[in-house]
Formats: C-alpha cells, structure tokens, sequence
C-alpha cells in the first residue's frame, strides 16, 4: 500500500488544487492510514471539524470540498454523484493514495458507491450514513421543493458559513439539488452492479428518512457482500449527530478498525 507522498508532521494541511477543470479545496488532518471523509451535498469540509478528534488517531483524514462547494468551484452548470467521485479519484492519484478507507454521509456516500463500483480493488472499509441505491418519489418530491424562493434567512446564513464564493455559489447549490428530481441516470444502483462492491461496507440509516425509506438500505445490505446494516430508530436523515454522536463514533470506529 502506497501513503500519501504529502504526510506531514503538522497537524493540518490545505490546498486548492486543479482537478478536472476545478479548483478543488482540501485538507489533510494527522498520519497514518488513508481514510477518505466525504461530506453531503450543499455540506463542507467543514461539517468534519467535531468529527475528526473522536475518530481513532491513526489515520490521516483527507477532507475535500467535493465540487461547487465550500471553496471548491464547479464551472459546470450541473453537479452529479458521479463526477463527485471523478474529482474525488483524480485527488488521491494526485496524493499518490492507491488504497483506503471511507466514511460519506448522504450525498459524499453517493460518490463512494460510485468509487466502489468504478474501482472496487482500492476501497478497503466504507461507512454509508444515509445514502441511497437511487432516488425514490418521495425523495423527488423534496428535491423539487429545493429553491432559492422558499428558503429562509436563516438557511442563507447557514449556507453562507459553509460555501466561501458568494450567493451565487449557494445559488447554484440549490438549483443542482432541485434538477436532481429529473435525474435517472446518475443514482441507478441495481442489486447485480452493488454486489461488485469489494469493500467491507457499514450502512447506517434512520428508519424515518424522509427522502429514502428504509427498504433501500435493506436491499442495499442484501445485495452488498461484506456489508453491515445499523438501522437507528426514530430518526432521520443523517441520524449521527447529537444524542447519537458517541455511539456512532464508537460504532464507526471498531468497524474500521476491523473489529466487526
């Protein structure tokens, strides 16, 4: 296995590099073995900051801004899972990183199964938080209600914490996520192309989702090999944070460390 030509003895690293026509922002967090974070969509590499010092010490956490976020640019009008994990693959030849572990939440767990997919051989242990095989009605149904004119000031303000290019990029964002209710190709996940997954793989959902109902990550399970399903109940879509923050930590972390 090759490391990260790019370890340093500090404690954090930043750069922006150009990545298939981007300029992708990234950080690398320690030493150690490769473990990839991928955060959600209209998410940043930001959204890690209290995640990172409770996950096991040694691994060295690669962080992006996956594309038009944070202080990543897209020059594409469009944003799909698949170019995400493109951009995502181009970053680690780059760092020379041949093998790795992955965590993605929502949307950065949508990029990760096109990793898997495209190139099962280099992903070793992968942590799925609310992702999905493909997009169901009624996930079509929230994504067509994503619009710049129903948001409040308070998610402006949100939003504006995470992405560091201006309205114009949160803009951007919004209209993405709202064409995804038309898309069909891009989230096409059937049973036959999952099992070609080689990665021990954990998948973890609330069983209230409201944008992909429990029944996909059961089938995602069924059809993964080496898979692990954790099923939280009463809760929803990305169900890791607060009341539940430690025991995913503690869960997440014997899972990458083999323990399962």
């Amino acid at each position: 296995m090759t490391y990260p030509e790019t370890q340093l003895s500090e404690a954090k690293y930043s750069e922006i590099k150009t990545i298939n026509g981007m300029e992708m922002y990234y950080e690398i967090h320690g030493k150690g073995e490769p473990l990839l974070l991928l955060h959600g969509f209209t998410g940043s590499s930001s959204d890690w900051e209290t995640i990172i010092p409770s996950l096991p010490s040694e691994y060295q956490f690669i962080i992006p801004d996956l594309r038009g976020h944070g202080r990543s640019t897209n020059p594409l009008e469009t944003y799909t899972h698949r170019q995400a994990a493109l951009d995502v693959l181009a970053l680690l030849e780059h760092l020379n990183v041949e093998q790795f572990k992955a965590l993605g939440i929502s949307g950065g767990g949508l990029a990760l199964l096109h990793i898997a997919t495209q190139q099962p051989e280099r992903v070793q242990a992968m942590v799925l938080v609310s992702a999905t095989s493909h997009y169901p009605t009624q996930a079509r149904t929230i994504m067509k209600q994503m619009t710049e004119s129903n948001r409040t000031e308070e998610e402006w303000n949100f939003m504006r914490q995470r992405h560091k290019q201006g309205d114009s990029q949160i803009r951007a964002l919004w209209k993405q996520g709202h064409a995804f209710k038309d898309s069909y190709d891009d989230m096409n996940f059937t049973p036959p192309y999952l099992s070609t997954i080689t990665a021990s793989t954990l998948i973890i959902h609330g069983d209230q989702d409201p944008l992909y109902p429990i029944n996909i990550p059961v089938e995602m399970h069924t059809a993964i090999p080496h898979s692990y399903l954790w099923v939280i109940p009463n809760e929803g879509h990305v169900p890791i944070f607060g009341k539940m923050m430690s025991q995913f930590l503690t869960t997440v972390s014997s899972f990458l460390n083999g323990e399962f």
